[in-house]
């Protein structure tokens, strides 16, 4: 039996006990390495109500916020690679729009860097929702918004303003840009993994974006990604192998204690645990989803579930299942 396989089968094992303990409905972990192996392994259900639906390898997940790294991050910092953007500049050089009518505010010198590694005075909740469904309209008050100031916390907003910036550089609309191979922005229902019974949509969510602000704006690059576990490693894979080494090496390099260019870094407590190397890069999705990459190691892994179904009022364990696959997959 390999070390990989042999770290897999014992990674998995706290991920089967969530799922026997009726902490999470099910789930999906995979493991690729810089030489191309892999193991994918599902369990459980991908849907308890209204219908019963299991769990399979390619059951598709709504990656939530897994779409800022991989796909809002990776074209802001290509665009950066070619020039069109200078990651120090503000975004109203791009957003010129972004609070026009106070040429004093704090928002108009907010950076792309910023954004990226979330060190903005943004909140880290707005119910956007809230203030209605036209996705026009809501746009324009996200941009005119005189927003409250605070200390730099992790922020949705951070990544809405890098996806408007995104729809006006490339002419279209987040959800007419491509997703990426094998990605995309809803899936078939009966093929994906269900989400929330939602208090405001009035029905149980399955291959539909399931953050509220994103579904309001029809498409935003903070959430709304889909994918399996074998694209989130094709993904992984890319990376380990060293594609586009000068974006990597952003996406490596530390803006904080915590961040990187729109990645988590290690510290204490994070979500891959504590056996990863020291630059390991990492994130999570609020609907359960979870990619880490370990270059000193040649390994990723990523953790997929569906723990907010039916309902996100729930202690589902997640950040502790988290923790404890990780330090499994690196052999703690």
């Amino acid at each position: 039996m390999s070390t990989l396989t042999q770290l897999f089968d014992r990674a998995f094992q706290p991920l089967e006990a969530a799922v026997a303990e009726g902490r999470i409905p099910g789930g999906v972990l995979g493991i690729v390495d810089n030489h191309g192996r892999r193991i994918v392994r599902a369990i459980g259900s991908a849907q308890l109500v209204p219908k019963q639906r299991p769990m399979t390898a390619e059951t598709w997940f709504d990656l939530a916020s897994l779409t800022k790294i991989i796909f809002t991050t990776p074209r802001i910092l290509a665009l950066a690679e070619d020039g069109v953007v200078d990651l120090d500049a503000p975004l109203i050089s791009v957003l010129p729009d972004l609070r026009q009518y106070d040429a004093g505010a704090w928002e108009r010198k907010v950076t792309f860097r910023q954004c990226l590694g979330h060190r903005t005075p943004f909140p880290a909740v707005e119910p956007i929702y809230t203030y209605g469904r036209d996705p026009d309209l809501l746009r324009a008050f996200i941009l005119q918004r005189e927003w409250r100031a605070r200390d730099p916390v992790y922020s949705d907003i951070n990544f809405i303003l890098l996806g408007f910036a995104l729809e006006r550089l490339l002419g279209k609309a987040i959800r007419d840009l491509d997703p990426g191979p094998g990605f995309a922005w809803s899936a078939e229902p009966d093929a994906s993994a269900a989400t929330e019974d939602c208090t405001w949509r009035h029905r149980v969510l399955s291959g539909e974006v399931h953050d509220d602000n994103c579904s309001a704006l029809q498409g935003a690059g903070h959430a709304g990604l889909f994918g399996t576990a074998a694209s989130v490693l094709d993904f992984a894979q890319e990376l380990l192998t060293g594609a586009s080494k000068n974006s990597i090496a952003l996406m490596r390099t530390p803006l904080s204690a915590t961040r990187t260019h729109g990645w988590e870094r290690p510290y204490e407590g994070w979500s891959g645990g504590a056996s990863c190397s020291p630059g390991t890069i990492g994130h999570t999705g609020f609907t359960g989803t979870g990619l880490w990459i370990d270059f000193d190691k040649g390994k990723a892994w990523t953790l997929l579930t569906n723990r907010i179904h039916p309902t996100r009022h729930f202690d589902s364990g997640i950040v502790s299942l988290r923790q404890t696959v990780g330090d499994l997959v690196n052999g703690l």
